[in-house]
Protein backbone atom coordinates (compact mmCIF):
# COMPACT_ATOMS: atom_id res chain seq x y z
CA UNK A 1 0.00 0.00 0.00
CA UNK A 2 0.84 3.43 -0.65
CA UNK A 3 1.58 5.58 2.81
CA UNK A 4 2.42 8.84 0.89
CA UNK A 5 -0.40 8.15 -1.87
CA UNK A 6 -2.42 11.19 -1.57
CA UNK A 7 0.83 13.33 -1.77
CA UNK A 8 1.90 11.64 -4.75
CA UNK A 9 -1.09 9.87 -6.97
CA UNK A 10 0.53 10.79 -9.82
CA UNK A 11 3.20 8.75 -9.46
CA UNK A 12 5.48 11.68 -10.02
CA UNK A 13 8.59 12.38 -8.41
CA UNK A 14 9.03 15.86 -6.29
CA UNK A 15 12.18 17.86 -7.35
CA UNK A 16 14.79 18.02 -4.64
CA UNK A 17 17.55 19.91 -5.63
CA UNK A 18 18.96 20.31 -9.30
CA UNK A 19 21.74 18.51 -8.92
CA UNK A 20 19.50 15.42 -7.98
CA UNK A 21 17.25 16.19 -11.03
CA UNK A 22 20.09 16.49 -13.26
CA UNK A 23 21.99 13.21 -12.04
CA UNK A 24 18.75 11.49 -11.86
CA UNK A 25 17.69 12.15 -15.38
CA UNK A 26 21.12 11.31 -17.21
CA UNK A 27 20.76 7.63 -15.81
CA UNK A 28 17.67 7.07 -16.23
CA UNK A 29 18.65 7.32 -20.00
CA UNK A 30 21.67 5.04 -18.94
CA UNK A 31 19.86 2.43 -17.99
CA UNK A 32 17.29 2.30 -20.43
CA UNK A 33 19.87 1.47 -22.42
CA UNK A 34 21.24 -1.17 -20.05
CA UNK A 35 18.11 -2.50 -18.73
CA UNK A 36 17.48 -4.35 -22.76
CA UNK A 37 21.49 -5.12 -22.57
CA UNK A 38 20.79 -7.14 -18.46
CA UNK A 39 17.78 -9.32 -20.10
CA UNK A 40 19.87 -10.40 -22.65
CA UNK A 41 23.00 -11.74 -19.72
CA UNK A 42 22.04 -14.95 -17.84
CA UNK A 43 23.79 -15.79 -14.17
CA UNK A 44 26.63 -18.10 -13.80
CA UNK A 45 27.16 -20.73 -11.55
CA UNK A 46 27.93 -18.37 -8.98
CA UNK A 47 26.29 -17.99 -5.21
CA UNK A 48 23.82 -14.71 -4.71
CA UNK A 49 21.55 -13.80 -1.97
CA UNK A 50 17.90 -13.56 -3.39
CA UNK A 51 15.58 -10.53 -3.82
CA UNK A 52 13.53 -12.34 -0.31
CA UNK A 53 16.55 -11.56 1.43
CA UNK A 54 15.69 -8.26 2.98
CA UNK A 55 11.75 -6.06 3.28
CA UNK A 56 9.75 -7.56 6.28
CA UNK A 57 6.75 -6.42 4.09
CA UNK A 58 8.20 -8.11 1.43
CA UNK A 59 8.80 -11.25 3.00
CA UNK A 60 5.15 -10.89 4.33
CA UNK A 61 4.27 -10.86 1.07
CA UNK A 62 6.02 -13.83 0.23
CA UNK A 63 7.98 -11.89 -2.06
CA UNK A 64 5.06 -10.15 -4.35
CA UNK A 65 6.91 -6.66 -4.22
CA UNK A 66 8.56 -5.56 -7.12
CA UNK A 67 5.26 -3.88 -7.94
CA UNK A 68 4.28 -2.63 -4.75
CA UNK A 69 7.54 -1.62 -3.84
CA UNK A 70 6.87 1.34 -1.60
CA UNK A 71 8.55 2.22 1.36
CA UNK A 72 12.41 2.43 2.57
CA UNK A 73 13.55 -0.92 1.07
CA UNK A 74 12.58 0.20 -2.40
CA UNK A 75 16.33 1.02 -2.51
CA UNK A 76 16.59 -3.24 -2.40
CA UNK A 77 13.60 -4.30 -4.67
CA UNK A 78 13.05 -1.83 -7.29
CA UNK A 79 14.81 1.83 -6.85
CA UNK A 80 11.82 2.95 -9.14
CA UNK A 81 9.65 2.74 -5.72
CA UNK A 82 10.96 5.95 -4.85
CA UNK A 83 8.61 8.05 -6.55
CA UNK A 84 5.22 5.88 -4.52
CA UNK A 85 5.95 6.33 -0.65
CA UNK A 86 5.45 8.85 1.76
CA UNK A 87 8.03 11.85 1.27
CA UNK A 88 10.21 10.82 4.15
CA UNK A 89 10.34 7.18 4.75
CA UNK A 90 12.97 4.82 6.79
CA UNK A 91 13.55 1.39 8.11
CA UNK A 92 15.84 -0.48 11.18
CA UNK A 93 15.02 -4.15 10.19
CA UNK A 94 16.42 -7.53 11.34
CA UNK A 95 15.68 -11.06 9.65
CA UNK A 96 16.77 -14.62 11.30
CA UNK A 97 16.89 -17.71 10.06
CA UNK A 98 14.19 -19.95 10.77
CA UNK A 99 16.25 -23.07 12.71
CA UNK A 100 19.10 -21.14 14.41
CA UNK A 101 17.75 -18.11 14.84
CA UNK A 102 21.33 -16.65 13.83
CA UNK A 103 21.19 -13.48 11.85
CA UNK A 104 20.31 -13.88 8.28
CA UNK A 105 19.98 -9.93 7.35
CA UNK A 106 20.00 -6.75 8.96
CA UNK A 107 19.50 -3.23 7.03
CA UNK A 108 19.06 0.58 7.54
CA UNK A 109 17.35 2.96 4.83
CA UNK A 110 15.90 6.12 4.37
CA UNK A 111 14.49 7.80 1.15
CA UNK A 112 13.19 11.12 0.35
CA UNK A 113 12.10 12.18 -2.81
CA UNK A 114 14.41 11.48 -5.71
CA UNK A 115 17.16 10.09 -3.68
CA UNK A 116 17.66 7.21 -1.08
CA UNK A 117 20.78 5.52 0.98
CA UNK A 118 20.87 2.27 2.35
CA UNK A 119 23.08 0.10 4.11
CA UNK A 120 22.47 -3.62 4.12
CA UNK A 121 24.28 -6.38 5.82
CA UNK A 122 24.13 -10.34 5.04
CA UNK A 123 24.80 -13.29 5.69
CA UNK A 124 27.07 -15.50 3.65
CA UNK A 125 25.47 -18.89 4.95
CA UNK A 126 22.62 -18.73 2.60
CA UNK A 127 24.71 -17.99 -0.12
CA UNK A 128 27.07 -20.05 -2.09
CA UNK A 129 30.89 -19.09 -1.96
CA UNK A 130 32.47 -21.40 -4.65
CA UNK A 131 35.61 -23.32 -3.30
CA UNK A 132 38.87 -23.87 -5.71
CA UNK A 133 39.16 -28.03 -6.38
CA UNK A 134 40.63 -29.86 -3.67
CA UNK A 135 39.90 -27.24 -1.24
CA UNK A 136 38.56 -28.65 2.33
CA UNK A 137 34.87 -27.97 2.58
CA UNK A 138 35.83 -26.93 6.29
CA UNK A 139 36.76 -23.57 4.88
CA UNK A 140 33.04 -23.00 4.78
CA UNK A 141 32.65 -22.84 8.91
CA UNK A 142 33.68 -19.33 8.86
CA UNK A 143 31.32 -18.00 6.23
CA UNK A 144 31.29 -14.05 7.41
CA UNK A 145 29.11 -11.19 5.94
CA UNK A 146 28.33 -9.42 2.79
CA UNK A 147 27.95 -5.47 3.20
CA UNK A 148 26.33 -3.15 0.79
CA UNK A 149 25.82 0.75 0.69
CA UNK A 150 23.93 2.61 -1.82
CA UNK A 151 22.68 5.46 -3.06
CA UNK A 152 19.27 5.61 -5.20
CA UNK A 153 18.23 8.18 -7.46
CA UNK A 154 15.06 8.52 -9.58
CA UNK A 155 13.41 10.64 -12.60
CA UNK A 156 9.98 10.09 -13.82
CA UNK A 157 9.43 9.90 -17.33
CA UNK A 158 6.04 11.66 -17.94
CA UNK A 159 3.08 11.39 -15.90
CA UNK A 160 3.32 7.38 -15.19
CA UNK A 161 6.56 5.93 -15.90
CA UNK A 162 9.77 5.95 -12.87
CA UNK A 163 12.97 4.96 -13.84
CA UNK A 164 16.26 4.64 -11.36
CA UNK A 165 19.37 3.13 -9.99
CA UNK A 166 20.99 2.50 -7.12
CA UNK A 167 24.73 2.88 -7.25
CA UNK A 168 26.29 0.99 -4.41
CA UNK A 169 29.25 -0.54 -3.28
CA UNK A 170 29.43 -4.41 -2.14
CA UNK A 171 32.33 -5.75 0.21
CA UNK A 172 32.86 -9.35 0.71
CA UNK A 173 35.14 -11.89 1.66
CA UNK A 174 37.42 -9.60 2.25
CA UNK A 175 37.26 -7.50 -1.68
CA UNK A 176 35.29 -4.10 -2.25
CA UNK A 177 33.60 -3.53 -5.63
CA UNK A 178 31.31 -1.34 -7.19
CA UNK A 179 28.07 -2.76 -9.13
CA UNK A 180 24.61 -0.85 -10.13
CA UNK A 181 21.01 -2.34 -9.47
CA UNK A 182 17.81 -0.61 -11.79
CA UNK A 183 14.23 -0.34 -11.44
CA UNK A 184 11.42 0.59 -13.95
CA UNK A 185 7.78 1.14 -12.86
CA UNK A 186 5.15 2.31 -14.64
CA UNK A 187 1.63 3.30 -12.83
CA UNK A 188 -1.79 3.90 -14.10
CA UNK A 189 -5.32 4.04 -12.03
CA UNK A 190 -5.04 0.75 -9.50
CA UNK A 191 -2.62 -1.33 -11.92
CA UNK A 192 1.51 -0.95 -10.88
CA UNK A 193 3.77 -2.97 -13.80
CA UNK A 194 7.18 -3.05 -11.91
CA UNK A 195 10.93 -4.30 -13.65
CA UNK A 196 13.73 -4.73 -11.36
CA UNK A 197 17.18 -5.67 -11.82
CA UNK A 198 20.49 -6.39 -9.91
CA UNK A 199 23.93 -6.65 -9.90
CA UNK A 200 24.33 -5.60 -13.58
CA UNK A 201 28.26 -5.79 -13.33
CA UNK A 202 28.10 -9.18 -11.22
CA UNK A 203 30.80 -8.28 -9.30
CA UNK A 204 33.36 -10.80 -7.96
CA UNK A 205 35.28 -11.37 -5.01
CA UNK A 206 37.46 -13.66 -3.37
CA UNK A 207 39.50 -14.24 -0.23
CA UNK A 208 42.32 -16.45 -1.77
CA UNK A 209 40.43 -20.07 -0.71
CA UNK A 210 36.63 -18.81 -1.54
CA UNK A 211 35.06 -17.26 -4.32
CA UNK A 212 31.89 -15.00 -4.47
CA UNK A 213 30.52 -13.85 -7.70
CA UNK A 214 26.82 -12.04 -7.60
CA UNK A 215 25.04 -12.66 -10.75
CA UNK A 216 22.67 -10.72 -12.61
CA UNK A 217 18.76 -10.84 -10.97
CA UNK A 218 15.94 -9.71 -13.08
CA UNK A 219 12.37 -10.06 -11.74
CA UNK A 220 9.04 -8.83 -12.76
CA UNK A 221 5.86 -8.27 -10.86
CA UNK A 222 2.00 -6.55 -11.23
CA UNK A 223 0.24 -5.08 -8.40
CA UNK A 224 -3.42 -4.35 -8.35
CA UNK A 225 -5.34 -2.42 -5.39
CA UNK A 226 -8.79 -4.13 -5.42
CA UNK A 227 -9.74 -1.78 -2.39
CA UNK A 228 -9.80 1.60 -1.72
CA UNK A 229 -11.93 3.08 0.74
CA UNK A 230 -11.34 5.71 4.19
CA UNK A 231 -10.88 2.92 6.93
CA UNK A 232 -9.93 -0.04 4.07
CA UNK A 233 -7.60 -0.35 1.91
CA UNK A 234 -6.10 -3.79 -0.29
CA UNK A 235 -3.76 -4.97 -2.98
CA UNK A 236 -2.55 -8.03 -4.73
CA UNK A 237 0.54 -9.06 -6.33
CA UNK A 238 2.56 -11.36 -8.30
CA UNK A 239 6.27 -11.30 -9.10
CA UNK A 240 8.42 -13.86 -11.24
CA UNK A 241 12.12 -14.34 -11.32
CA UNK A 242 13.43 -13.97 -15.03
CA UNK A 243 16.87 -15.53 -14.18
CA UNK A 244 18.01 -18.09 -11.82
CA UNK A 245 20.08 -17.70 -9.22
CA UNK A 246 22.32 -20.27 -7.13
CA UNK A 247 22.04 -20.41 -3.47
CA UNK A 248 23.53 -22.71 -0.88
CA UNK A 249 20.21 -24.69 -0.83
CA UNK A 250 20.48 -24.80 -4.50
CA UNK A 251 19.58 -23.09 -7.32
CA UNK A 252 16.31 -20.33 -7.02
CA UNK A 253 13.91 -18.89 -9.32
CA UNK A 254 10.73 -17.94 -7.49
CA UNK A 255 6.70 -17.00 -8.48
CA UNK A 256 4.93 -15.54 -5.71
CA UNK A 257 1.33 -14.30 -5.01
CA UNK A 258 1.20 -11.92 -1.93
CA UNK A 259 -1.70 -9.64 -0.83
CA UNK A 260 -1.94 -6.97 2.09
CA UNK A 261 -4.55 -4.92 3.59
CA UNK A 262 -4.46 -1.95 5.84
CA UNK A 263 -7.53 -1.62 8.82
CA UNK A 264 -8.85 0.96 10.58
CA UNK A 265 -7.57 3.68 8.97
CA UNK A 266 -3.93 2.40 8.67
CA UNK A 267 -3.61 1.50 11.98
CA UNK A 268 -3.16 -2.13 11.47
CA UNK A 269 -1.52 -4.03 8.27
CA UNK A 270 -2.07 -7.91 7.56
CA UNK A 271 -0.54 -9.67 5.08
CA UNK A 272 0.29 -13.35 3.71
CA UNK A 273 1.30 -15.11 0.35
CA UNK A 274 2.51 -17.97 -1.22
CA UNK A 275 6.10 -18.62 -3.12
CA UNK A 276 7.12 -21.50 -4.95
CA UNK A 277 11.12 -22.17 -6.27
CA UNK A 278 10.20 -23.35 -9.95
CA UNK A 279 13.94 -25.58 -11.01
CA UNK A 280 14.04 -29.05 -10.31
CA UNK A 281 11.32 -30.11 -7.82
CA UNK A 282 9.09 -27.29 -6.61
CA UNK A 283 9.45 -26.52 -3.14
CA UNK A 284 7.03 -24.10 -1.36
CA UNK A 285 7.15 -21.64 1.28
CA UNK A 286 4.12 -19.94 3.07
CA UNK A 287 4.63 -16.43 4.87
CA UNK A 288 2.21 -14.46 7.21
CA UNK A 289 3.01 -10.58 8.81
CA UNK A 290 1.60 -7.99 10.18
CA UNK A 291 2.13 -4.16 10.94
CA UNK A 292 0.82 -2.39 13.78
CA UNK A 293 1.10 1.98 14.31
CA UNK A 294 2.35 2.86 17.22
CA UNK A 295 1.16 6.06 15.90
CA UNK A 296 0.55 8.21 13.10
CA UNK A 297 3.44 7.47 10.25
CA UNK A 298 5.52 4.91 12.80
CA UNK A 299 4.95 1.10 12.47
CA UNK A 300 6.41 -2.28 13.68
CA UNK A 301 6.24 -4.80 11.28
CA UNK A 302 7.14 -8.77 11.38
CA UNK A 303 6.86 -11.70 9.54
CA UNK A 304 7.28 -15.49 9.41
CA UNK A 305 8.02 -17.86 6.36
CA UNK A 306 7.99 -21.44 6.13
CA UNK A 307 7.81 -24.30 3.80
CA UNK A 308 9.90 -26.64 1.47
CA UNK A 309 11.82 -23.73 0.53
CA UNK A 310 15.12 -23.90 2.92
CA UNK A 311 16.76 -20.74 1.35
CA UNK A 312 13.56 -18.77 2.29
CA UNK A 313 12.29 -19.74 5.66
CA UNK A 314 13.01 -17.59 8.57
CA UNK A 315 11.21 -14.81 10.23
CA UNK A 316 11.83 -11.13 11.02
CA UNK A 317 10.73 -7.46 12.39
CA UNK A 318 11.51 -4.07 11.63
CA UNK A 319 10.59 -0.53 12.86
CA UNK A 320 9.59 1.83 9.92
CA UNK A 321 9.04 5.15 9.99
CA UNK A 322 6.64 7.01 6.91
CA UNK A 323 5.01 10.27 6.01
Amino acid sequence: MDDGRSRRSTGRLTPSIAVTQTLGSLIARLLLVASFSALALWPSDAGAQIFESIGIRAQGMSGAFVAVSNDATTTWWNPAGLAHGGFFNTILEFDRDEDSGDSRASAFALTVPSLGFSYYRLSLSGMRPALPTGSDPSDREDEGALSQFGVTVGQSIGSHLVVASTLKLVNALGETSGDLDMGVMLAAEHIRLGLAARNLRTAEFSDGVRRLELPLQVRTGVSFTAVTAPRFEALVAVDGDLTTTPTAFGDARHLAAGAEAWLLNRTIGVRGGVGFNTIGETRRSGSVGASVAFRSGLYADAHLTRGDDEVRNGWGFAVRVTF
